[in-house]
């Protein structure tokens, strides 16, 4: 076996390898997670105009905010309230 040969061989084993690894799904990542932690609750979920929705609690004070995430990764404030008045309508 001459060099060229053995050259060619690993490269087409590596080539094999990568698409192999490029047919492999990737994890995507999953709304409708929370996070608790001691001062801040956040939780997510999508939108129903697309992209997704945070929402951020603040345990001490009760203060909610919820801030859109689009598809271009841009934050959108939507509204920032309190739980009293939530629970009020």
């Amino acid at each position: 076996m001459d060099k060229k040969t053995f050259t060619l061989g690993c490269l087409s084993i590596i080539a094999t390898i990568l698409f192999v690894a490029n047919l492999t799904p990737t994890q995507v990542a999953e709304a409708s997670t929370v996070i608790k932690d001691r001062d801040y609750t956040m939780a997510t979920t999508r939108g129903q105009k697309g992209g997704e929705i945070l929402y951020v609690l603040d345990n001490r004070t009760g203060q909610i905010a919820a801030v859109s995430i689009s598809a271009n990764r841009t934050l959108d404030p939507i509204a920032v309230s309190s739980l009293t008045d939530l629970s009020a309508k």
